[in-house]
Order: structure tokens, then C-alpha cells, then sequence
């Protein structure tokens, strides 16, 4: 079993029960105790879990998320250049879905002197962000407001499904892999992004170095969803051979 097959397993274990030991991990997975301590280091350093004295807990469900202020602060220079390439890829006359992400509200930023272009978002921060610019016709999906400034939930997703479509779709995620995707930490969010994915014509996946490997336990798409990664790093090993073979385009800053 590869590491991001036992991370994604000890991840849905503990959305099931909260806790879990190395001993049960271990046996489980068929690999040795150490290997799992490994996995949990990880995990927590990644803040899915908390390690304790002979296993793991689960976050509580308010703060298993990256706060807002702390993914604002990680990886800055590489989202800003990424947003700067993601953004040169809008043309005028272009409707946009934007996410909720960090790296999107920075993309915002610079589209605010782009003319004639409409943004679909659930980010207040985007909305927030955009406010005054004329030339730009900026639409909230509305919902629920979220502890990290995003509206969600199905009042949110069903706007989106059933009212909106767009020529392009920028987000990012919680991590990639070739084995599993696409993935993400938070459920709410993730059902806006599928929405996105299925009213958007050209998909663009927003994606810094930290991210490659990096595993969440909720699946957000397959790579064949996408059409183009832009990242700060070109992608390595089983990743780099996966996007070669669906012919997805890799942009790199």
C-alpha cells in the first residue's frame, strides 16, 4: 500500500471514530508501527489530525480547516505568482468561476484593472476585494457564510447549478496525487467546487509545490476533470507521467 492510500485510510478512520490507535493502524494497514508514526507526523504537520500518546484524534470539525489568517500567511510568493500567470490567462468578454481559495483572492487582485469580464464566486473576500470596479461584473452565489469568509452549503451549490455556467473555472485544493486526484479537507467546500467543475468549460487548478502529494479525504475530482495546472513547480514521478498521459497542460511560473 503506498502512503497516500494508508494516509487516506487512517484519514477515513478517524471521520468514522474519532480516534485511533498505532497498534490497530498497524495491523490494518500491514505496515510497522513506526511507518505509521511517520504517516500521523505527517498528517499533523498537514493539520488532520493531532498525534497522541499511542495514537491519534481527529480535529474537531470547526478546525480541521487551516484557519483563514494561517493560509493567507502559507506559501505567499508562490500563490501570488501563480495568481499573476492564472490571471493572464482571463480575456476580456471571459465568465469566470472563482473559488473560495487563498490563491484565487490574490488572483482577484490582479484582474481588478481587467474591462468586461463577469466573476462568479463564493468567496466574500473576492466579492469584498472587487468592490467598485465597474468595469467588472461581480456575482456572489450567496448561502451560508462560513468561518473562512466563504457562502457554502446547498443554498450556494444549487445557484450554482442551476443559474450559472462559465467559459473557465480557477480553484485549488487541499492536495494532488496521481493516485487519487484531486482532494480536499473540507466537504462544504468541495461540493461548490464540483459544481463549478460541471458548469465550466475550461478547468484551471491552481496548485503550489506543498500541494503535490499532499492528501485530504474528500474527493474532489479526477485529474481528467481538468484541462490546465498551473503551479510554482514542475510536477515529478507518477504525477508528472499521469498529466503527460491525459495531455493536461502544466503552466509553471
Amino acid at each position: 500500500m503506498f502512503a497516500l492510500e494508508r494516509q487516506k485510510k487512517i484519514l477515513e478512520i478517524l471521520s468514522d471514530e474519532g480516534a485511533v490507535s498505532v497498534n490497530r493502524l498497524s495491523t490494518e494497514l500491514g505496515v510497522t508501527e513506526e511507518t505509521v508514526r511517520r504517516d500521523l507526523e505527517k498528517l499533523e504537520k498537514q493539520e488532520f489530525l493531532k498525534r497522541t500518546h499511542g495514537g491519534a484524534v481527529a480535529l474537531d470539525e470547526n478546525t480541521n480547516e487551516m484557519s483563514l489568517e494561517k493560509r493567507k500567511s502559507t506559501n505567499v510568493e508562490a500563490k501570488q505568482r501563480i495568481a499573476k500567470l492564472a490571471a493572464a490567462q482571463v480575456n476580456e468578454g471571459d465568465t469566470i468561476f472563482l473559488d473560495a481559495s487563498t490563491t484565487t483572492f490574490f488572483m482577484a487582485k490582479e484582474l481588478k484593472n481587467m474591462r468586461n469580464i463577469t466573476i462568479i464566486t463564493n468567496s466574500l473576500r473576492v466579492v469584498v476585494e472587487l468592490d467598485g470596479c465597474e468595469a467588472i461584473k461581480v456575482i456572489s452565489v450567496g448561502g451560508v457564510l462560513s468561518h473562512n469568509q466563504s457562502f457554502v452549503g446547498t443554498l450556494a451549490e444549487n445557484s450554482i447549478d442551476e443559474n450559472y455556467v462559465a467559459s473557465k473555472m480557477f480553484f485549488s485544493s487541499k492536495g494532488v496525487s496521481a493516485e487519487s486526484g484531486i482532494l480536499e479537507s473540507n466537504e462544504q467546500e468541495c461540493g461548490i467546487k464540483q459544481k463549478m467543475l460541471k458548469n465550466s468549460r475550461h478547468k484551471y487548478y491552481l496548485c503550489d509545490k506543498s500541494k503535490m502529494g499532499s492528501v485530504g479525504f474528500v474527493k474532489l475530482a479526477h485529474l481528467e476533470e481538468i484541462n490546465y495546472l498551473i503551479s510554482d513547480h514542475e510536477p515529478e514521478g507518477e504525477l508528472k507521467e499521469k498529466l503527460e498521459e491525459l495531455e493536461i497542460e502544466v503552466l509553471t511560473v
